[in-house]
C-alpha cells in the first residue's frame, strides 16, 4: 500500500507550475448548497482559464484551537487525488500564517478497494484526530461503517467527487456534487457531434463508486433519449489507465464501428485514447478531468471534450471545513452540508491554455 503524505517534491513542482500559470485567474468556487441531478453546476468553455480557482482565503472564521490533526482517506494514489492534495496544502500554509497548525494523514491504496477502505476505518486510533474524511469508494458498503463512527462519537465528513448516500449520518461534504449532469452533459456533446446516431460504450470506473457510477447512468440515460444511439458495451476499468486500454481494445474487436465511448473518470479516456489512437479509428471519446496526457489528446482532437473538475478547491475547502467541523460547529451559516465545487467542459479549443494554466506546459 502506498500513502501519500502532505509534503511531496513532486508536488512542489507541479504548485510552483500551477501558480507560475495562474497569475490571472482569480475567481472565487461556487460554495453553496448541492444542486440535484437537474441542475447543471457548469461554467462554459469561454471561461476555461476560471477552471482551476487557485485564489482562495480563508475567511473570518476563528479556529477554537492551535493544532488540528486529520485524517483523509481517498480511493486510490493517482494524479487526480494529488491535485486535491494542492489545495489542501494552501489551505495548510494559510492556517499556519495566522498560527494554527494542521497536520493530517493522507492515505489510499494502490488501486481502488472498498475493502481496504473499511480496513483503514476500522483500525484508526480512535481518540488521534479531530476529524475523519472519507472519499467513498462505495456507498452501499462505506456509508454503514461511517454511520457506526458517527455513532461512537467520532466527526467524520466525506469530500472529493464521491459522497455517502443520502441517509449516512456524515457531518458534511465537499466535492462535485452533479456527477450525474456531468455524465449527461459529456453524453450530450458526444450525441451532437455524432449527429445522434451511432453505437457506444461506456467505461465507468470504479464499481460502486458513487462519482462513477453516477456518471455512468447519466451517459446511459442520456443515449436513452435517442432512437439512433445503442450502448454496446459497459465496463469497469477500476480507474486503471492499462485496463481501460485492454477493454478498449477489446471493445474495438468486438465492435469495429464502434462511433463513440464516454469515460467516466480521469483514467479511462488516457486509456481509451491510446487504444482508438493505436488503431487508427475515428472513434469520439469524451471524458472527465485533467490528466495531462489526456490533455495532449484533447489538444490533438483524439478526444472530443473533458470535463474538469476544481480539484484544488476541493482540497482547499475540505481542510477548511475540516476545521469548523472539529470545533463543533454543524452545517449552516458557517458553511454547506454539501460544498459544491464545479465542473468546466473543454474542447480542443480550451486544451493549450488548459496545459498552461495545469501544468506550465505552452504549445
Amino acid at each position: 500500500m502506498k500513502k501519500s503524505k502532505r509534503t511531496s517534491i513532486v508536488l512542489a513542482a507541479v504548485t510552483a507550475a500551477f501558480f507560475l500559470s495562474s497569475c490571472t485567474s482569480s475567481p472565487t468556487a461556487n460554495n453553496s448548497a448541492a444542486s440535484d441531478d437537474n441542475t447543471s453546476n457548469k461554467k462554459t468553455a469561454e471561461a476555461v482559464s476560471d477552471a482551476v480557482d487557485f485564489d482562495h482565503e480563508l475567511g473570518q472564521y476563528t479556529p477554537k484551537k492551535d493544532h488540528y490533526n486529520f485524517y483523509f482517506t481517498y480511493k486510490t494514489v493517482h494524479p487526480w487525488w494529488d491535485a486535491v492534495a494542492l489545495g489542501m496544502e494552501d489551505a495548510q500554509q494559510q492556517f499556519l500564517d495566522k498560527g494554527v497548525t494542521i497536520t493530517y494523514e493522507y492515505m489510499a491504496p494502490d488501486e481502488a478497494s472498498a475493502e481496504d477502505q473499511v480496513s483503514r476505518l476500522r483500525t484508526l486510533p480512535k481518540n488521534d484526530y479531530d476529524v475523519i474524511g472519507v472519499d467513498v469508494a462505495d456507498e452501499k458498503i462505506i456509508s454503514p461503517v461511517l454511520n457506526e463512527m458517527v455513532d461512537s462519537g467520532l466527526k467524520v465528513m466525506t469530500f472529493s467527487s464521491s459522497d455517502a448516500d443520502k441517509d449516512c449520518k456524515r457531518i458534511a461534504y465537499v466535492g462535485n456534487t452533479h456527477n450525474y449532469r456531468d455524465g449527461a452533459d459529456l453524453t450530450e456533446a458526444l450525441c451532437r457531434k455524432l449527429d445522434y446516431k451511432g453505437k457506444v460504450a461506456i467505461l465507468v470506473g470504479s464499481k460502486g463508486a458513487p462519482c462513477h457510477e453516477d456518471r455512468a447512468r447519466g451517459a446511459a440515460d442520456t443515449i436513452a433519449k435517442y432512437e439512433g444511439m445503442e450502448i454496446v458495451a459497459t465496463e469497469y476499468d477500476m480507474d486503471s489507465v492499462d485496463r481501460a486500454y485492454d477493454l478498449t481494445m477489446q471493445i474495438l474487436k468486438d465492435n469495429p464501428d464502434l462511433d463513440g465511448i464516454v469515460c467516466c473518470n480521469m483514467s479511462n479516456p488516457v486509456g481509451a485514447a491510446r487504444a482508438i489512437k493505436e488503431k487508427g479509428n475515428d472513434t469520439v471519446i469524451v471524458g472527465m478531468d485533467h490528466d495531462e496526457e489526456a490533455l495532449q489528446y484533447l489538444n490533438d482532437g483524439v478526444i472530443y471534450c473533458l470535463g474538469v473538475q476544481d480539484c484544488y478547491s476541493i482540497g482547499f475547502d475540505t481542510i477548511r471545513v475540516a476545521v469548523m467541523i472539529a470545533d463543533g460547529n454543524l452545517p449552516g451559516t458557517l458553511f454547506s452540508e454539501k460544498t459544491d465545487e464545479i465542473t468546466t467542459v473543454i474542447y480542443q479549443e480550451d486544451a493549450a491554455k488548459m496545459l498552461e494554466i495545469l501544468y506550465g506546459d505552452v504549445i
